[in-house]
């Protein structure tokens, strides 16, 4: 069954789906700055647009375009700045 999931007064909205590759959510974000926590560890992929991440652990900012993915570890928290509307995919393992 798909679920629905809003976050940050309905700018982060993902559907959760189950692939081959185990439990993901498929999701668009509206401009803005974001800070999230794991329960797993998340590989979130960028589909369209570009996210600036600030990954846990680290005080600089990378970018991440269309195509391009990263791995956040179980219960950490991280931070996103999203300039222009974007979608992902996250894989929960």
């Amino acid at each position: 069954m798909i679920k629905v999931s809003e976050y940050f007064g309905g700018n982060v909205k993902s559907l959760s789906i189950q692939t081959a590759e185990g439990p993901a959510t498929v999701g668009v974000m509206a401009v803005g700055e974001y800070e999230f926590g794991t329960s797993s560890i998340e590989v979130m992929k960028v589909i369209s647009g570009r996210l600036s991440v600030r990954l846990p652990g680290s005080s600089a900012w990378k970018d991440y375009a269309e195509g391009e993915s990263f791995t956040v570890a179980a219960k950490q928290k991280f931070q996103l700045k999203v300039a222009a509307e974007a979608s992902y995919i996250c894989w929960y393992r």
